[in-house]
């Protein structure tokens, strides 16, 4: 029986090294991974071999522009008209407006009336001033009536004396007298004087509650109201107002540009400009460089210049915005304009005095182009010569470009 168990047990299948068939999904799950990683490698490949590459950069087109000083132009700025004559009217006392004769736009001559402040305090001053020096005239008078009755005393006294009439101590009691009323005499008139005196305060001070405009020019401003407190010392909180109007004298109006410092060798005094009104473009004014003011702004790196105008016109006004063109001393401020150039943004041009370098966008390279400089405004620089209309230009950071350098184009 033993040996039957023994037999029928070598029999047996032993299933202890098979595999764990309970899970049938790990070989699958592997393969599943191992297909994972292969994609992931391949994408990866993929990318880096279609990375863009290049330096990057945007792309703007050349514009053609219209020169606005025409042949001759040295230098283009932007600036504004300034009245070199203007002021604000105030009145020298702390008053109440009662009257006002101005509207803006209205014209003034030369100490015409614009105001009138409350005088009542002011008048009775004067009033009274004149009151006490007709009181010290009359004191005067009667001083100096008393003054000629003493010395005609004096001398009928002293005849009385010659014939014995009298003692000598009469004579010393009227010569006594006498010159009491010439004390009282000079008293009175030192009084006359000081009331004198005190009129004109007064008078000046009744005087100071008229303004009256400075120059003749035009009001561009009413800052009172009749009826308000007026003050040139303090704003008293806003409720005080310290000026009543604004005249402006349209004869001293110029045009103050900054010019860059790199450029101000190209303006000298007396030279011939011409100068636009952003308001009104086609219109031209033949213009000089008064002066060139000695000092830079570190800030902008700028220097200020000052434009006048050689003839007037109603519609240049203050602080319109225009734009100058400085000429060429061969070329008159008379000359018609012309077109000529395109017009780069400044960052797109890399400036070495009266020239300059581009960079032309070919494809995804770019070529360098030397160029020749025309004005420089604010709007950008002028490219005179090396670059046609419609080129397209490579913008950024053009130190890191060179002839067939390789780019990469940003929108």
């Amino acid at each position: 029986m033993d040996d039957k168990s023994a037999l029928l047990n070598q029999l047996r299948i032993d299933r202890s090294a098979e595999p764990d068939r309970d899970e049938p999904g790990r070989g699958w799950l592997k393969w599943l991974l191992l297909a994972t990683v292969l994609l992931l490698l391949i994408a990866a490949g993929l990318w880096f071999a279609l990375k863009p590459s290049g330096i990057p950069v945007k792309v703007i087109a050349a514009t053609a522009t219209s020169s606005s000083a025409g042949p001759g132009s040295l230098l283009d700025a932007s600036g504004y008209v300034v009245a070199r004559r203007a002021a604000t009217v105030s009145a020298k006392i702390t008053g109440k407006v009662v009257e006002l004769l101005i509207e803006e736009g209205s014209h003034v001559d030369q100490d015409q009336v614009v105001a009138r402040l409350d005088d009542t305090n002011t008048r009775a001053e004067l009033n009274q001033a004149m009151a006490q020096l007709a009181s010290n005239r009359a004191a005067l008078a009667e001083v100096k009536v008393n003054l000629a009755n003493a010395e005609r005393d004096l001398q009928r006294k002293k005849g009385l004396v010659a014939e014995s009439l009298i003692s000598v101590s009469d004579i010393d009691t009227a010569q006594t007298a006498l010159d009491s009323y010439r004390a009282k005499l000079v008293t009175a008139e030192r009084n006359v004087d000081y009331a004198q005196k005190t009129v004109e305060v007064s008078q000046r001070n009744e005087d100071d509650t008229v303004v009256r405009a400075p120059f003749a020019g035009v009001i561009t401003v009413k800052a009172a109201q009749p009826g308000e407190i007026v003050s040139p010392f303090t704003a008293g909180g806003g409720f005080t107002r310290t000026g009543i109007g604004t005249v402006v004298d349209m004869d001293s109006l110029e045009v103050e540009v900054d010019v860059n410092e790199n450029f101000i060798n190209r303006v000298h005094p007396d030279q011939l400009a011409r100068v636009r009104l952003n308001a009104y473009p086609d219109f031209e004014i033949p213009a000089y460089v008064i002066a060139v003011i000695p000092t830079a702004d570190r800030a902008k790196a700028t220097v200020k210049v000052r434009i006048g105008f050689k003839q007037k016109d109603p519609r240049i006004l203050p602080e319109m915005g225009a734009r100058v063109a400085f000429l060429s001393d061969a070329v008159s401020a008379d000359a018609p304009a012309a077109k000529a150039g395109v017009s780069l943004p400044a960052e797109a041009v890399q400036v070495n005095g009266a020239t300059g370098v581009v960079f032309l966008v070919r494809g995804d390279t770019v070529e360098r182009r030397a160029v020749k400089l025309g004005a420089s405004t604010s709007e950008g620089q002028t490219i005179i010569a090396g670059l046609n209309a419609g080129d397209r230009v490579a913008v950024g950071d053009l130190s890191k470009l060179q002839d067939g350098a390789r780019i990469r184009i940003e929108p």
